[in-house]
């Protein structure tokens, strides 16, 4: 079954890693720069590739976790089973 933080994770590093290109590549057209010259493209590109990296940890953690569940259920049923 897929989990609904791996293509959450996937959107956010896509748009995170297209803001940051963006910000990186064209600074000067977005002209969108709060108090000391701080490209919020940038930020928010950069916020959004963690949020997803996050989303995608926890997925991976959580299917680790899963499948060594699964082993020891197997390894139970098996003992019962003799």
């Amino acid at each position: 079954m897929l989990d609904v933080r791996v293509p959450i994770g996937w959107l956010f590093i896509v748009y995170g890693a297209l803001l940051v290109a963006w910000a990186l590549y064209k600074p000067v057209l977005t002209n969108l720069s709060v108090g000391h010259d701080i490209d919020l493209n940038l930020v928010w590109g950069s916020l959004m590739g963690v949020f997803g990296l996050m989303m995608k940890l926890l997925s991976l953690r959580d299917a680790r976790k899963t499948s060594e569940q699964a082993v020891v259920t197997d390894i139970d049923n098996k003992d019962k089973l003799h």
